[in-house]
């Protein structure tokens, strides 16, 4: 967020939203290595297993993210929702999964005001529960 922040004072970028696909790409760039510094340091220290397998699901998630909002804009505050979800459902049973309309809120509030339509909401919780129901459990 810094570096967003930043950027913006700098007048490289409009807004700390990115509404401009042209200007994502540093900040994109600076959250991804973020995150492996991050999951680097975790191996290194020794983390617990489920600790460094939700940081590397993060990690695949934000990848197939970025992948995707390069060409079509979805929503990554939603897709983090759900894959956090579906993260506590496999960590600690599936009555987690009552925590879904949490999802739902997150994706009314990113329509709201309009930062999304109803499909990139859609599409980033679908995205973000894949993701976190396949990496994880491989990496954990």
């Amino acid at each position: 967020m810094l570096y967003i922040l930043r950027g913006v004072r700098r007048g490289r970028l409009t807004d700390h939203h990115v509404r401009l696909r042209r200007q994502r790409r540093g900040p994109l760039l600076v959250a991804g290595g973020s995150v492996l510094i991050g999951l680097t340091l975790l191996v290194a220290t020794g983390a617990p297993r489920d600790v460094v397998a939700l940081v590397g699901a993060g990690a695949v998630g934000l990848f197939v993210a970025v992948a995707i909002t390069l060409v079509w804009k979805i929503s990554v505050h939603v897709a983090v929702a759900a894959g956090a979800v579906v993260v506590l459902a496999l960590v600690f049973g599936p009555a987690l999964l009552a925590l879904v309309p949490l999802v739902a809120l997150c994706a009314w509030a990113r329509v709201a005001v309009r930062d999304h339509t109803p499909a990139q909401v859609v599409v980033g919780a679908i995205v973000g529960a894949a993701v976190a129901g396949v990496a994880f459990p491989l990496l954990r």
